[in-house]
């Protein structure tokens, strides 16, 4: 395979890759309206903690179980960021 046809896949990959990113924070918005209604804090540590667990344990490399955790640990730096940003924003929730 030449190297042109191996950016294309690539970059299909990114564009497969950046619509589960936006899914992904979809979703986490959805969940962070819902912690809020129920008066649960952004931040889940033992959440996280399963995630990237369960991570390690699915990976099947090349990337190192390291790797893999840092570029959760991204994801989920920038979902909680994202939910905290939308809680903000909408102000508290009136009774």
């Amino acid at each position: 395979m030449e190297i042109g046809e191996i950016r294309k896949r690539i970059d299909l990959l990114d564009d497969v890759l950046l619509r589960i990113f936006n899914e992904r924070a979809r979703l986490a918005l959805e969940i962070g309206r819902r912690k809020k209604e129920e008066g649960l804090p952004v931040y889940d540590p033992p959440r996280e903690k399963r995630i990237f667990a369960r991570m390690k344990g699915d990976n099947p490399g090349p990337l190192d179980d390291g790797a893999i955790v840092r570029l959760f640990e991204r994801v989920v730096d920038e979902s909680r960021r994202l939910e905290r940003i939308k809680s903000q924003a909408e102000g508290p929730q009136e009774c």
